[in-house]
């Protein structure tokens, strides 16, 4: 099954009350394509890079699985950039410095073998990139999933209300959806969104776990407790590519399935906080990616006996 992942692809700085990246590579896209690539084969890559970009670092995208013809590059430009510091709590940031370099004239341009692939990732970019994308498309994908910001609902929510229609499943967190909503409660919230066009919510909580909400069906996955988080940014992101990456790999897109699917995506999310930017996920092997979801089916299997 083929996964086309569009987003940026990115040069990150991150600061933490217990240390400090330098400058790393970053971007959502490259999140989801590394943790995809644990689960498909074929991933079409579609973001723009400057040439300062590390050729070395696109090859182990390359070695992954992961199609960089949809990937543009352009000369004398530098990439996007983003600079954040968290707080003790590590749920929190601050953006010290953004620079949108390549990505302010960004235009995705679909590959010919991307155009009929099953499955599609649209990470956080303007809703009228995204809506782009679904457009050149010349057959509709098995699943499309978009991811969003507060940010867009600002400055771009006629835009993003219309790409919502087009699209399967919606990833936000629960700030988001209930900016989104205007509702407090996210059930609530999960049922005026659903309303506007996705036929499935899934509802980040960073390390409170995700929601999943379709219909009247829902499933909370919580978050694998760690010793450590040494890094949340990608987390998110890296939820998202191990989600759809398991979704594409299996076939499946029925309730049951997005059920594992979330798990599959925490799962990855959990590798991702571990180290600074994308390094954890650049080392992982199928025993570490097996034995990490084991340890979450641990964590929400139970017997129970109801008495009298």
């Amino acid at each position: 099954m083929s996964l086309i992942v569009v987003g940026t692809v990115a040069f990150d700085k991150v600061h933490t009350p217990f240390g400090e990246s330098g400058r790393i590579v970053g971007g959502a896209a490259t999140y989801i394509s590394l943790a995809a690539s644990n689960y498909v084969d074929s991933i079409y890559l579609v973001s723009v890079v400057g040439s300062d970009f590390p050729e070395t670092f696109l090859g182990m995208l390359e070695e992954r699985g992961v199609d960089l013809t949809g990937l543009e590059r352009k000369e004398n430009e530098n990439s996007f950039f983003w600079e954040g510091r968290y707080h003790y709590d590590m749920n929190s940031r601050d953006t010290l410095e953004t620079q949108l370099n390549v990505l302010a004239s960004f235009e995705p341009k679909l590959p010919e073998g991307a155009k009929n692939a099953d499955f599609l990732m649209l990470g956080n970019l303007a809703p009228a990139v995204q809506m782009a994308v679904i457009e050149q498309l010349e057959s509709r994908p098995k699943l499309i999933v978009l991811d969003t910001m507060n940010y867009w609902m600002d400055s771009a929510l006629d835009d993003l209300k219309t790409v919502l229609k087009r699209v399967d499943v919606l990833t936000i967190n629960d700030e988001e959806a209930r900016q989104l909503s205007g509702e407090y409660s996210l059930v609530k919230a999960a049922r005026k969104i659903l309303e506007m066009g996705p036929k499935t919510l899934v509802i980040k909580k960073g390390e409170n776990g995700a929601l999943l909400i379709q219909g009247n069906h829902m499933f909370y996955a919580p978050a694998l407790p760690l010793e450590e988080v040494v890094d949340p940014t990608g987390a998110g992101d890296t939820f998202a590519g191990g989600f759809i990456g398991y979704l594409a790999h299996t076939r499946d897109i029925s309730f049951e399935n997005m059920k594992r699917a979330v798990v599959a995506g925490s799962a990855m999310a959990s590798f991702t906080v571990e180290k600074f930017g994308t390094e954890r996920l650049l080392t992982l092997t199928d025993e570490e990616v097996e034995g990490r979801i084991q340890l979450f089916i641990d964590l929400v299997d139970f017997d129970i006996v109801l008495v009298n």
